[in-house]
Parts: C-alpha cells; sequence; structure tokens
C-alpha cells in the first residue's frame, strides 16, 4: 500500500519574517526585488555537522585547497585508503560528510571516497555560490585527487556533476541521487516559495545570466545527459516533495546508457541512508547490476 504523501509544507523552511520582507522589496521596487531574490536564492544554509556524521569527518583527511577558477578556498575530505576512489558530492545547504553512509559501505567493499563542502558550505570560506562553482569544484578536486573510478552525487551535487561530466570529469561510472533538471524549473520553484509573481522568475534568471555571462538552460541536467555515454544510475523518490521524480524520469530519458531506480517514501534526504539504495548504488559501481 503507497504511503501517503508527506505534508507539503515540510519543504517550505524560507521563514515567515523573509517572506514577508520580500513581499514589501517587491511591492516598493521590482528592481531589489531582483537582487534580494538573487541574494537569498545563492545563500546555503549552513547547519551544524550532526552526530551521525562525526565519524567520518573524525577519520577523514581534511585539507583546504584553492579553487583557482573561481577564487575560493573549499574543505576536502580523504576518506579511507584505496587507490580505487569514488567522488563524493553533496547538495545545497549539505557537506562534504552528508554522504557517510555510502562511504561507510563503499570503504568495506575496497574503495576510498573523496568529498569536499562546497564553497559557502561547510568549512568552506564565504556566505554566497552558485551551480558553476560546484562544477568548477568538481573538476579542480579531481586535478588534485583523481583519477576516480566513479562519483556519487545528492541533488544539486548529482546536477553538477552530470555538467561537470560533460565538462571533462573522467569516470567510469555516475550516480545522481534526487537531482534536479531543468534550471528554469528550480527558479520557478524558488520564486513560488518566495510567494512572489511568477514573472519574477524569468527576470531573476535573466539577472544571473547577464551577471555571469552564461546561458543558465546550458546547466539542465538532461542537456549534459544527451552528450555522455558513461553508465549513469538516476535514483529518485516518488514522494521527493524538494526535487520532483519528473526531473529524474526526464534525464534518464535522455540518457545514451542510463538506469532509473525509484523508491517510495523515503523522501529527498533520508534516500541517502536507506540500505536498500546503497546496495543498488554499490552493485552499479561495481558493475554488478
Amino acid at each position: 500500500m503507497p504511503k501517503k504523501t508527506p505534508n507539503h509544507k515540510q519543504s517550505l523552511k524560507i521563514p515567515k519574517l523573509i517572506l514577508l520582507f520580500s513581499k514589501i522589496i517587491a511591492s516598493i521596487s521590482p528592481k531589489l526585488s531582483i537582487l534580494l531574490s538573487a541574494k537569498l536564492f545563492t545563500t546555503p544554509i549552513k547547519h551544524r555537522t550532526p552526530k551521525r556524521e562525526l565519524e567520518m569527518e573524525k577519520k577523514s583527511i581534511q585539507k583546504l585547497i584553492e579553487i583557482p577558477v573561481i577564487n575560493k578556498k573549499v574543505m576536502t575530505y580523504e576518506y579511507g585508503k584505496s587507490d580505487k576512489k569514488i567522488l563524493l558530492s553533496h547538495g545545497w545547504s549539505g557537506r562534504g560528510t552528508q554522504l557517510f553512509k555510502i562511504a561507510e559501505e563503499l570503504l568495506k567493499v575496497g574503495y576510498s571516497t573523496v568529498s569536499f563542502d562546497a564553497p559557502a558550505h561547510g568549512k568552506s570560506a564565504g556566505k554566497t555560490t552558485i551551480m558553476t562553482e560546484f562544477i568548477e569544484t568538481i573538476l579542480e578536486v579531481e586535478k588534485k585527487y583523481g583519477p576516480f573510478e566513479a562519483a556519487v552525487g545528492h541533488s544539486l551535487g548529482g546536477m553538477s556533476l552530470i555538467n561537470a561530466t560533460k565538462k571533462g570529469l573522467v569516470i567510469n561510472r555516475l550516480v545522481i541521487i534526487g537531482s534536479g533538471d531543468v534550471v528554469q524549473d528550480i527558479l520557478d520553484d524558488f520564486v513560488a516559495k518566495l510567494q512572489l509573481q511568477p514573472s519574477t522568475s524569468l527576470q531573476l534568471r535573466l539577472y544571473f545570466e547577464k551577471k555571469y555571462d552564461v546561458k543558465m538552460d546550458d546547466f539542465s541536467a538532461y542537456k549534459s545527459a544527451i552528450e555522455i555515454a558513461i553508465p549513469v544510475l538516476v535514483i529518485h523518490d516518488i514522494i521527493d516533495i524538494e526535487v520532483p521524480i519528473s526531473a529524474a524520469f526526464h534525464i534518464h530519458k535522455h540518457l545514451k546508457n542510463g538506469e532509473l531506480f525509484v523508491t517510495e517514501g523515503l523522501g529527498h534526504r533520508k534516500i541517502l541512508g536507506n540500505s536498500e539504495v546503497i546496495d543498488k548504488v554499490i552493485n552499479f559501481l561495481q558493475n554488478k547490476n
């Protein structure tokens, strides 16, 4: 029997005071509203490392490395010792130890892992960041710690990995869990959570494109999927209220060599610690599927 879908309000984490302030600014000045929305969109929340991740944090070799392309430093975590390395990439407002359960199980089967706190996350400096900085961080981590057998990414981390693979990250296999897909859809969802007019989403995209001199849709995961030939495992929960299951179906549709694994009742984050999911990931990475 299908499990009851959680209340959608669980995904809305924007404080009421910010919602009120955002609405007031929007009524006064559309231009200021876009600037405020852009600031909120690029500012992750830094969470204290939960107890369950402390063992990985304590046993990892931690090092602050420079990412020259973006002129920022990030904290990296080397976990275990093996020539067979797996790159792990966390999602928005996550940490380099967030995929600890996957990392622990990988160690048991002979892999080591390298992960990082993305810019403005965890122990890395800064207050704001954007997906292009995730991508550049991944490519720099490969230069310093690679080669990697494969990579596993959650949410924005998965989206960043698929873009990094398109851009030259050399791996044999890729796993993306709860990954976003179309950039405009992500902006639309963010604007809806701010309870602003839908037209704000388009203006926000144009603002970012002008500021960073990029076309935002070029970073949509399905566009990278089209150009990737390696095996890719797409994992998503059917009641994920942060990223809709339609994103997984769309990405999978555009992959040349893709596999889709759908769960139910695990949501957006609990999925990372599920034993069935982890078994699926490890079997896929070992080419046992």
